[in-house]
């Protein structure tokens, strides 16, 4: 494969990667209510994708940058939630 065929693959993996969070953050928003996400399972998932990202940037892979970049703030933002929205 080309590199530039194999930059294209890794960035439509990582679009849809990434977007796979959105509809979780616009229903924890919309509903105000973060009680059945896990704040352990998004703790480790902001810390892995924070290094994944960091492994991108030393690299200079700029799939994993790009998806993990736009990860790392959806995670993040459904942590805040979790943290914010306590009953």
């Amino acid at each position: 494969m080309t590199t530039q065929l194999t930059n294209l693959l890794g960035l439509v993996a990582a679009s849809l990667t990434t977007l796979a969070f959105l509809p979780q953050v616009i229903r924890t928003w919309r509903l105000r209510s973060a009680q059945d996400l896990s704040l352990g399972m998004f703790s480790l998932l902001c810390v892995g994708v924070a290094l994944w990202l960091v492994y991108g940037l030393l690299t200079g892979n700029l799939p994993i940058i790009a998806a993990n970049g736009a990860t790392l703030v959806l995670c993040g933002i459904l942590l805040y939630f979790k943290l914010a929205f306590k009953k």
